[in-house]
């Protein structure tokens, strides 16, 4: 090649061409470096048969690269995964290629780095900033910067402690192998019907061909260890495996039962990992050395280069979207990548989402069921408490039913899980003198008490302060009123209505890294938990035998709002949390205190009709042509100027295409108009399966000019309407 089209890491270029030196060797995939302007910059080599539009230029116009990156090219799957990613989300090529080298440490030679570690002793002044830096790291060794996100202080807090001898330095190799795992290490007694779901998915993978499969079981039937045996399979042929999870409190639970089944621990990718970590794995990936890979959704777009397997568990969890930068779908981005590398899919679910369904009664998906829990387990009981005829005392939130059900379950030794999807003490806070409310001064949402941090904190952009003794607005002491429940509001009632039990309260906010995760289990395995009081982090990946009483405070929440999932996201969630009840030997029961009984979800949850239940949502899809009979895109046009976000958005609307098949809602004020200091409009675009929408929305926007300080982005298939 005498010269390469390169992409490199700038989202605001395209493609660009550049000439190959006399002497050096280039083919698609290298990882190169290139001139812009005066700088050098990270590229790949690309086909230039992907984007013809590059304008030509003249060799002795080109300005020649600078060098090569002693890193495995990208393989040819994973550029064309890259591509479709773009094209499909309409996101720059760019954007998309950084996610597969998120480890720019990775692609330097192989080095040594200094991390720092607790040593246990205190400093001579223990601040404020030094003590919380203290008790949020905890045992945990990184580098300057990562101990400092870790603990929520400056680099200059970290770099005092270690001078004060609270924490050493620690030479760490940056390539030391990952142990192997082993597929004969253990072997798992599976009942018939998991056996023949195993035995299904061992053949595909052994055919080392492109097959998409819904691993369909109820909660408790075993899943995983069904799932697992397809994981030795591919490793017996030396093929790689990727796992995907829907969070990184999941990873840990995930990692132990890994290594009970193959001898050690898989190679994990998310973002609580040191740089130094981020940087050994990603190595190892790009060699193939990491036999099994467990993550986030940013491992799907890592360089395996013999990838045989991927597994994405939970598939019907909405958090497998990313909300923010290139706006894909893992799930859907996973089957894509399957695809390309040839190699088949596993989708696992309790809940599956309509869009999987769907694609099962096509004949795209198989379905494989496991309809019965393991080792003889039965399904919770399920009790509706109707909290208008059967309210809780006032001021309180937890109904007389579920009271007298949690002071029986204690009696007999037993575990509970009260579920609320609300962090915090209470969403909103508000002076009973005045009516002034605490609202963010970046975004147009309240500001959530916290009371165990003594804080009030926005949940869309993290802007914090502590809580006032006195109004803001009339200057009035005591007259600061909670309204509403948060889970440490209701951990706050079940102290006072059992003082005896230990209670742990499981949020994002207590749960933030695996190792708090793993902790908590130990926790609960032990039995030095009674009482566990959380959000959705608790609704998935837990097997707690002794948890036998599951209360759902508040069913109706998921449902407020205009989200057309919300009924499916709804139940898939309360389903997900009452499988944590009655896993072992003894019996469940699950309490759902709603103030709506008689809505279709509701009652589908309580009569235990699954079936009826998706086949009524299914049919109201298909009626409005929604996903997956017609498809949506956002756009969403955001600026710190007020007028000039609205400017825009009145053009983008004014030059929205006609088209049959296509209509175009708005734009109009966003639910959430102002985030992180910028205001927000909207325009959903509704189209039908046969219309381009790609190809339109691309055309439309490229007719329009806005200026820099306005963003417009394009989120096709939304799973978030605020």
């Amino acid at each position: 090649m005498t010269r390469a089209r390169l992409i490199l890491l700038n989202a605001a270029l395209g493609p660009l061409d550049y000439r190959v030196p006399h002497g050096m060797a280039v083919e698609p995939g290298q990882i190169v470096v290139a001139p812009l302007g005066p700088r050098p910059m990270i590229g790949v080599v690309w086909e230039a048969g992907s984007f013809p539009d590059v304008p030509p230029v003249g060799d002795n116009r080109l300005r020649p690269l600078l060098g090569l990156i002693d890193a495995p090219p990208l393989p040819a799957p994973l550029r064309r995964l890259i591509e479709w990613t773009a094209d499909y989300y309409l996101a720059p090529p760019a954007a998309v290629l950084r996610m597969a080298l998120a480890s720019m440490s990775a692609l330097e030679g192989g080095r040594t780095v200094i991390e720092y570690r607790p040593t246990g002793a205190l400093p001579e002044r223990l601040t404020p900033q030094r003590a919380q830096a203290l008790e949020r790291i905890g045992e945990r060794q990184g580098l300057v910067r990562e101990l400092a996100a870790i603990g929520g202080v400056s680099d200059a807090v970290i770099r005092g402690l270690v001078k004060q001898g609270a924490f050493e330095p620690v030479e760490v190799s940056t390539d030391h192998p990952f142990p192997a795992p082993d597929p004969a290490h253990a072997h798992v007694a599976l009942n018939g019907e998991q056996q023949a779901a195993a035995d299904r998915l061992v053949a595909h993978v052994a055919a080392a061909r492109f097959q998409a499969v819904l691993l369909d079981g109820i909660t408790g039937s075993g899943k995983t260890e069904v799932y697992f045996e397809a994981i030795a399979q591919a490793m017996r042929q030396g093929r790689q495996v990727l796992v995907l999870l829907p969070e990184i409190a999941l990873t840990e639970p995930f990692l132990t039962r890994f290594a009970a089944r193959f001898g050690c621990a898989p190679v994990a990718w998310h973002s609580g990992l040191r740089q130094s970590e981020r940087r050994r794995a990603w190595r190892a990936i790009s060699r193939g050395e990491a036999r099994v890979v467990v993550g986030a959704r940013s491992a799907l777009f890592l360089p395996y280069p013999n990838l045989g397997l991927i597994v994405v568990d939970e598939a019907h969890e909405t958090s497998f979207k990313q909300e923010e930068g290139v706006r894909y779908h893992a799930r859907d981005v996973a089957v894509m990548r399957g695809l390309m590398e040839g190699c088949p899919v596993v989708l696992a679910s309790a809940t599956p989402a309509i869009e999987t369904r769907h694609q099962v009664e096509l004949g795209r998906y198989e379905e494989i069921k496991l309809p019965a829990r393991y080792g003889g387990a039965e399904l919770p009981e399920i009790v509706g408490i109707d909290l208008t005829q059967d309210p809780p005392d006032r001021g309180r939130w937890l109904a007389p039913p579920l009271v007298k059900a949690m002071q029986e379950t204690l009696a007999r030794g037993e575990q509970i899980l009260l579920f609320l999807n609300r962090r915090g003490y209470a969403p909103l806070t508000l002076c009973r003198h005045c009516g002034y409310r605490f609202q963010c001064p970046n975004c147009s949402a309240w500001m959530v008490e916290h009371r165990l941090t003594r804080r009030l904190a926005c949940h869309h952009c993290g802007h914090s302060v502590p809580t006032p003794d006195t109004c803001p607005e009339c200057g009035q002491q005591d007259v600061l009123v909670a309204c509403g429940p948060g889970v440490e509001r209701i951990a706050d009632e079940v102290k006072a209505l059992f003082p005896q039990a230990r209670t742990a309260i499981v949020t994002s906010d207590t749960l933030w890294s695996p190792a708090r995760a793993a902790a908590f289990v130990r926790d609960v395995s032990a039995g030095a938990v009674d009482i566990i009081v959380g959000t959705q982090l608790v609704t998935k990946g837990y097997h707690f035998p002794e948890l036998t009483l599951v209360g759902v405070i508040d069913a109706d929440l998921g449902l407020d709002g205009g989200d057309l999932r919300a009924a499916e996201r709804t139940y898939q969630q309360i389903v997900q949390v009452s499988g944590r009840a009655g896993r072992g030997e003894k019996p469940g029961r699950v309490f759902i205190q709603t103030h709506a009984p008689a809505v279709p979800v509701m009652r589908a949850l309580l009569d235990g009709d699954e079936a009826a239940f998706f086949a009524a949502e299914t049919a109201s899809r298909r009626t409005a042509h929604a996903p997956p009979f017609g498809r949506f895109a956002a756009i969403i046009i955001s600026d710190t100027d007020a007028a000039l976000a609205r400017e825009t958005a009145r053009r983008i609307g004014n030059a929205a295409p006609r088209r049959d098949g296509l209509e175009v809602y708005g734009p109009a004020e966003a639910p959430l108009a102002v985030l992180r200091g910028r205001h927000r409009y909207r325009l959903l675009v509704h189209a039908r399966r046969t219309v381009e929408l790609q190809a339109i929305l691309r055309e439309w926007l490229s007719s329009i000019d806005w200026k820099a300080s306005t963003r417009v982005s394009v989120d096709v298939d939304p799973y978030s309407f605020v």
